[in-house]
């Protein structure tokens, strides 16, 4: 998979039915209609020079390198801006041709740095290319007038540089910015010569809109725009094609090498999910995969007080598996279990599943799902039949009208909003159902349609409103339902629906939002054509969530949007293998591919392929799993790739159930929070360092590579493998590749998938089997898979947190763009200078009553527990409504929030916490046994006693 250098075809390509035949250089040549000469050209293996142009934009026509002689045209016409027409004559290469290239060439190099030797561009520079492509030999333009070789270089973006000496304002960056990124922070100031590239009102690029996406960087042809990584390390020697390890977009990746180190991340323009764009974290944040805090020794102790002893994996791995055998023989076969992680590949997540299921004994094994989307699984389930969304992401490129709930895809899945936002700058209409105002309420040329702007936690009355006014005007696809759905619950749901109680004017004051705006919004998304629904945590984590998907599927059956492009149910998964960990059965009650543990037929497959009986009992979740700890009936727990002391709610229940247990085994990069309570450390790899896939919120299964040896010697496959071992349980694989041929085998929704199918056709979204063995990427195309789509009621329930005089605010919490999830990889990188604290958003009003003024300390308390944060003042939040993010572990943000968890999956409800916010002076409690505790266990990690370390875990 070595592609370092890609080819360029100047132009996009064009789709079209018709198609014309022309001659270039003598060539006959057959291409869509609308396809310009210049890609004509080099779809015939015909190279037109160019500048201005790549394929990735639409074509600009400054640079006029690309001239062409065409019979029957008077003069050069432009190549890139020429579209091909049939009979068509045209030459390339001509005496005429190459003399005005070689005076177009003389006048860009006549005011440009000759230090090509030690330019760090150097042998990949398409400006150097170009003056060998024309024969440029002589420059007669000497430097003695006019010029811009000592305009001053622009250093502030921490991960590239900005050298305006070298731009030939070529506009590509300007045009990455408008068209790939969509964030128009890019202009070109200046007239004529003056002319040059400039971040906003002739900012720095820091304190420009810029959102360091790295799209201009990816276009600059010459070394004006280069990563600080090339300038330091030289050009990359070598490439392999990966898949981020960051959201659930799953953007296809180059990993550019210089022997095991790598230069740069560059997005892969074949990526099916993210064709060539990524986002700061993908581009640039990879940094933490050899930060100086990665442990890559296994390490083991007694006590969490006890400092902490490198020892070998054989030691390691023995000791943790005669704790686990000595706890069960103890304390009973379910007294241990396992949780998997939304990070790892599928493969290892089968893994740890499987080693829960086969050599534990027990189905006691869960994942970070738990409290993101498992209502997502359940809603779908239970009304279309399939735990998945619906849709590919370019289906979103036929929506005419999308809505947004509960989502902020401009933070958390950059690189689809920028292609969402194509859309809309297109003419789609937009609905936006979020109690803040995010980026995708109104950014450049978007502007949401309605913003409904609901009170937290009152989503499913909200959902239903839409449908009443739907159904009460007659605006639901008859037709559709009919055909597709099941008639009894679609009557019964509606004869639920138009009750005068489900109206937009009965339920405006608990929604908060104005009937007039909720009937506008229903009206529109019914009757605008295609409607496409996309939702985020801000649908799943309420006590109501599983209901909110029904809702959501509900209203897309009754609007007859499921099942072609543009239109679907879309959860936006938020990490990179959210869906994938659900996949591979790492809930306590489903074995992969989403089969209940009690079904016979199914275990009974599992049983023969695995040499095992399995229990046909659900286990413990893991909010179970923290009580049962509690009690003393859960004593064990091996926990890979996850940090569930920052992630879970109420952080001081949880630190409390570790602190109970007698055996923890961590794996991971670094000594997260969770680790800190641990007994056994087992060195984790990151994604550079495995091979393997992930499963992004498309359905798409994507290759993970390895480009470097893992550090801690093991790959994380490995560790399970041999820890299994350790248990008496022998797994035998040599590959991944091996691990997903059983998945495979044994699931039917994967059935067609393998390693050699994903090296052929770059990606598959499942289901792939006999039936689609290609793979599927819309859903419920003829029928729905459970056969007819089923309706059900949403009756809406206030949630359990209150508001009260003491605890008078809502607070809800998200996440930023540069930071990702518990930070663990994002905050050990120059991500830090965008976003180095969580901070608490508060309305102006709710400030001036409590005194507070922009950048104070405030203390955030709840029923669970107080924390103090900095605050910002902001209209983005409503009055009564507080908001925050959850990337720094010191900021405590999960211990303000409670155990109210949705009712069907157990997802916890950190959308709504009731609080109150006063300014403070000094850190919380928490906050000051936290650092104490956190300064004790970085003792330990360097081998200290731990006298110290008793209080601080007891206190």
């Amino acid at each position: 998979m070595n592609q370092l250098n890609e080819l360029d075809y100047g132009t996009p390509a064009k789709q079209s039915e018709k198609s014309v035949v022309l001659e270039i250089d003598g060539v006959s040549v057959e291409v869509a209609a609308g396809t310009s000469v210049m890609r004509a050209a080099a779809e015939a293996g015909i190279n037109v020079p160019k500048l201005c142009a790549t394929d990735s934009l639409e074509p600009f026509g400054s640079c006029r390198l690309c001239l062409v002689e065409i019979d029957g045209k008077k003069g050069y016409p432009a190549s890139c801006t020429t579209p091909c027409e049939s009979g068509m004559k045209v030459k390339t290469q001509t005496p005429k041709l190459a003399d005005i290239r070689r005076g177009v060439m003389e006048l860009y190099i006549s005011d440009h740095p000759l230090d090509c030797l030690t330019c760090p561009t150097n042998g990949n520079c398409e400006l150097q290319d170009m003056a060998g492509v024309t024969g440029l030999r002589e420059v007669r333009y000497g430097y003695d007038g006019e010029n811009h070789l000592k305009m001053k270089k622009d250093e502030s973006n921490p991960y590239f540089t900005y050298d305006p000496s070298k731009c030939i304002v070529c506009n590509r960056c300007v045009r990455a910015c408008e068209e790939t990124q969509g964030t128009f922070a890019l202009t070109i100031d200046g007239r004529g010569f003056e002319s040059r590239v400039s971040a906003g009102q002739m900012d720095s690029f820091m304190e420009s809109e810029c959102v360091s996406c790295g799209a201009c960087v990816q276009a600059c042809p010459t070394a004006t725009l280069t990563e600080k990584t090339v300038i330091m390390m030289g050009q990359a020697e070598h490439s392999k094609i990966t898949t981020c390890a960051y959201c659930g977009v799953g953007c296809s990746l180059k990993a550019e090498m210089k022997g095991n180190e790598v230069v740069r991340m560059v997005p892969h323009k074949n990526g099916q999910a993210n064709h060539g764009h990524a986002c700061v974290k993908g581009r640039f944040a990879w940094g933490y995969a050899t930060h100086k805090d990665r442990i890559t020794k296994p390490m083991i102790r007694s006590k969490i007080t006890d400092p902490w002893r490198e020892v070998s994996w054989d030691e390691a791995l023995t000791y943790a598996a005669s704790e686990f055998r000595r706890i069960q023989a103890k304390h009973g076969k379910d007294s241990i279990g396992g949780i998997t992680s939304s990070r790892c590949t599928n493969e290892e997540t089968y893994l740890v599943q499987k080693l829960v299921r086969a050599a534990f004994g027990n189905n006691n094994v869960d994942t970070c799902a738990r409290v993101c989307h498992s209502p997502t699984g359940y809603g779908l389930k239970q009304t279309l039949g399939e735990s998945a969304g619906t849709q590919t992401f370019d289906s979103v490129m036929k929506s005419d009208v999308i809505m947004v709930i509960g989502a902020n895809p401009v933070a958390a899945h950059p690189v689809f909003a920028s292609q969402m936002k194509r859309r809309l700058r297109q003419g789609a209409k937009l609905i936006v159902i979020d109690p803040r105002t995010t980026e995708m309420v109104k950014s450049p040329h978007v502007q949401a349609d309605y913003h409904l702007k609901l009170r937290p936690g009152t989503n499913v009355a909200l959902i239903t409103a839409l449908a009443h006014v739907i159904l009460a005007e007659g605006l639901q696809k008859e037709d559709f339902v009919a055909e597709r759905c099941d008639q009894k619950s679609y009557a019964d749901w509606k004869e639920f629906v138009l009750r005068p109680e489900n109206s937009p004017e009965m339920m405006a004051d608990i929604i908060g939002v104005p009937a007039d705006q909720l009937r506008g919004a229903a009206r529109l998304f019914a009757t605008a054509g295609n409607g496409a629904i996309y939702y985020g945590l801000g649908v799943t984590e309420h006590a109501q969530g599983s209901t909110m998907v029904i809702g959501i599927a509900n209203l897309a059956m009754a609007t007859g949007n499921v099942g072609r492009e543009g239109v679907g149910v879309n959860p936006l998964r938020g990490q990179n293998n959210v869906q994938g960990s659900c996949d591979m059965g790492s809930f306590p009650h489903e074995l992969p591919g989403y089969r209940h543990v009690s079904d016979s037929t199914v275990r009974g497959a599992f049983e023969q392929a695995w040499g095992v009986t399995l229990s046909p009992e659900p286990g413990l979740r893991i909010p179970n799993m923290f009580d049962a700890a509690m009690d003393g009936s859960f004593m064990g727990l091996y926990c890979e790739g996850e940090d569930i002391v920052q992630s879970d709610p109420n952080t001081q229940h949880v630190t409390a159930a570790l602190a109970a247990m007698e055996c923890i085994v961590v794996q991971d990069l670094f000594l997260n929070e969770t680790a800190k309570y641990a007994h056994v450390f087992l060195p984790g790899s990151s994604f550079l360092e495995k091979d393997g896939t992930f499963t992004n919120a498309e359905r798409r299964i994507s290759r993970v590579r390895k480009v470097m040896p893992a550090k801690g010697g093991k790959s994380d496959w490995e560790v399970t493998v041999a820890l299994s071992e350790a248990l008496g349980y022998p797994m035998n694989y040599q590959h991944p590749s091996q691990i997903m041929d059983e998945i495979a085998a044994l699931t039917p929704t994967f059935r067609g998938v393998s390693y050699a199918k994903l090296e052929k056709l770059g990606s598959i979204q499942w289901p792939c089997n006999d039936a689609a063995p290609d793979g599927t990427p819309i859903m419920h195309v003829h029928q729905f898979v459970r056969g007819k789509g089923k309706f059900i009621n949403t009756q809406y329930f206030a949630t359990d947190e209150k508001v009260t005089p003491k605890f008078p605010l809502i607070l809800t919490t998200g996440r930023i763009l540069s930071q990702y999830n518990v930070g663990a990889q994002t905050r050990r990188t120059e991500n830090v200078e965008w976003h180095s604290e969580d901070r608490l958003e508060i309305h102006p009003h709710d400030a001036e009553d409590r005194g507070i003024k922009e950048d104070d300390w405030v203390g955030i308390e709840s029923r669970a527990g107080q924390t103090v944060l900095r605050a910002t003042v902001t209209e983005r939040v409503q009055p009564g409504v507080v908001y925050t993010t959850f990337h720094f572990p010191e900021s405590g943000a999960n211990v303000i929030t409670t155990d109210n968890s949705d009712w069907a999956t157990n997802c916890p409800e950190y959308k709504v916490t009731a609080v109150q916010v006063m300014p403070v002076s000094q850190p919380s409690a928490w906050q000051k046994q936290f650092s104490r505790f956190t300064e004790q266990q970085l003792k330990l990690l360097q081998g200290q006693a731990g006298h110290a370390a008793e209080a601080a875990v007891t206190k």
